[in-house]
């Protein structure tokens, strides 16, 4: 017969046994590190390794960045989470979170973002190279000092400004293999951070009520939701040429300069069409839905034509 463990939340108390809560602890550590973001920049990143390579890999490099990456931006997520606790417990899609609901203790959380942060810039600094580790460095200031918390707090710039922690990922990926900061590495750059304020605000609209409530001086909550639609135009403007810049500067072949306009051009229509969308949130939904399918063709393609600049 199993031992049993009294487990309290934060207003009562239930008794379970040992196995269901390791199983359920073990969850509750990988949530903190928000999988989801975590596919995505990884992708960005082995997309920026990959471009600097052109497909003649160094295999155990590759294998050491990414795995420092993935520490790196853990620990920047499980930060977030343990900074934003008191803003999550005001929010639908939020409130039922480990430290919201008190399943986990802030110090905790707070020693496991630490560990996290320290493993990953360790393995980046000493297994793939210095700048690799500078790169993570401020893509963790940026997005737990300057943006989670200050600007997320404070101003409608929060989502602009929190962009350049985005768009580090890449990076990492592009100098692991350079060893230095050149065009490919802010092509890379400014194509991650063009692209995240609108796919966010995408989201912000769609969830501008919780936003409200929690008291986010988001930008549709304090400019409205017609300005937010106008302030994503130039964002998505400015991606158009960035895929043909990769193929003037010979980091891609023609291939991804054609099509990354096309995925990108999509994309402003789609933006567009919000000015005569009859129902907001379902057309949020849609731009967010393909801001997502954006980065990940963007990304895709990329790889692929990187093959003809071998």
């Amino acid at each position: 017969m199993d031992k049993q463990m009294t487990y309290r939340g934060p207003s009562d108390s239930v008794t379970l046994t040992p196995g269901p809560i390791r199983v359920g602890l073990w969850k509750e550590f990988i949530q903190l590190t928000k999988p989801g973001i975590i596919r995505s920049n990884l992708m960005a990143a082995f997309a920026g390794f990959w471009v600097a390579a052109k497909w003649d890999i160094p295999w155990l490099t590759l294998l050491w960045m990414l795995v420092g990456t993935t520490l790196v931006l853990a620990s920047s997520c499980v930060f977030n989470n343990y900074f934003d606790r008191d803003f999550d417990m005001k929010m639908e899609r939020t409130k039922k979170r480990a430290l919201p609901e008190g399943r986990l203790k802030p110090n905790t959380v707070l020693g496991y973002a630490i560990i996290l942060g320290a493993a990953g810039l360790a393995v980046l600094f000493g297994l793939v190279n210095v700048l690799s580790g500078v790169v993570g460095i401020a893509g963790m200031f940026f997005y737990v000092v300057i943006y989670t918390l200050w600007l997320k707090r404070t101003s409608t710039w929060s989502t602009s400004v929190g962009g350049i922690s985005g768009a580090m990922p890449p990076v990492i990926g592009y100098v692991a293999v350079t060893g230095q900061i050149d065009m490919g590495a802010v092509l890379l750059f400014a194509l991650l951070f063009l692209w995240q304020p609108p796919h966010f605000w995408a989201l912000g609209i769609r969830r501008v009520e919780e936003y409200r409530a929690a008291g986010y001086p988001l930008l549709p909550v304090v400019k409205g939701i017609t300005r937010t639609k106008w302030q994503m135009i130039p964002y998505v403007v400015l991606l158009l040429p960035v895929s043909w810049l990769f193929y003037s500067y010979g980091y891609t072949g023609i291939i991804y300069g054609i099509l990354g306009t096309i995925i990108n051009a999509i994309w402003l229509f789609i933006c567009i069409a919000g000015f005569r969308a009859k129902d907001t949130e379902a057309w949020a939904k849609k731009n967010f839905i393909w801001s997502i399918n954006v980065l990940m063709l963007n990304m895709l393609v990329m790889i692929l034509d990187t093959m003809g600049k071998v």
